[in-house]
């Protein structure tokens, strides 16, 4: 498990980042594959996020993940949240209720406002970040009481920019959104890469979250032992595990 060391600072909550060990799974799920949505034994991925679960709070069941679809929708939990929720990220303010998102390659951000007491986790690929799910969450949160100033992010692994290649039809998109997004690609011999964890802080930035950790830990390198959607098609296998990023209000 990996910690911000920005958000660590607070004792009110209880977070962290999990890369591919420790679990239950075989074979290219080895081995705490949490991804739901993969072809894993089901009976292997609820160990998993039960192995977890009680590195924060005893209780699996008071874990809420979603049906990620890559796009800018978000949830707000209250006492009365429901189960089946579909989008990319979640918001709450009761205490105990551990939300997550799962990631093989995309961002994981965790937010925390210290004053308001509220949480989010939200996962961000590409197209989740490109649709403004960052500036809905935010936005969400200061209409709610939260003031920018005491807002604390982390942006978790994700894929690296060196093995992030990407098409120029790509490109042509981002920079159609703004030409500042030039910043964001490097050509290398013919080949344009794109940094998401870059795009990612720059979009917190610009929200005006200035208390921002990066957890710079790629996630396509195999030494660093996470699961990559991006390299498993590279290898040719048929699935992929997830990893998982949690945080709860103590």
């Amino acid at each position: 498990m990996i910690k911000s060391k920005k958000l660590s600072k607070y004792k009110t909550i209880s977070h962290g980042f999990f890369n591919k060990k420790g679990g239950q799974s075989k074979g290219i799920y080895k081995s705490l594959n949490c991804g739901i949505g993969s072809s894993d034994s089901k009976k292997n991925i609820k160990k998993n996020l039960s192995f977890v679960c009680k590195k924060i709070n005893p209780s699996y069941k008071k874990l809420v993940l979603l049906k990620q679809i890559h796009s800018n929708k978000f949830h707000f939990l209250n006492k009365n949240y429901k189960r089946k929720l579909v989008g990319d990220a979640l918001i709450t303010n009761q205490k105990k209720i551990i939300i997550g998102v799962l990631t093989a390659d995309c961002v994981p951000i965790l937010i925390y406002d210290k004053n308001h007491k509220i949480i989010s986790a939200i996962h961000a690929g590409w197209k989740g970040a490109y649709k403004g799910i960052l500036k809905k969450v935010i936005k969400f949160l200061l209409k709610n009481g939260s003031q920018s100033k005491n807002l604390i992010a982390a942006i978790g692994p994700c894929i690296s920019q060196k093995n992030y290649e990407v098409k120029n039809d790509f490109k042509v998109k981002f920079l159609k959104q703004s030409k500042k997004n030039q910043f964001f690609f490097k050509k290398v011999r013919n080949k344009t890469y794109f940094s998401l964890n870059k795009y990612v802080y720059y979009q917190l930035r610009s929200l005006g979250i200035k208390k921002i950790d990066i957890i710079d830990k790629d996630t396509y390198n195999p030494k660093n032992n996470f699961f990559s959607a991006r390299r498993s098609i590279h290898k040719k296998e048929n699935d992929y595990g997830r990893n998982i990023s949690i945080i709860m209000i103590n």
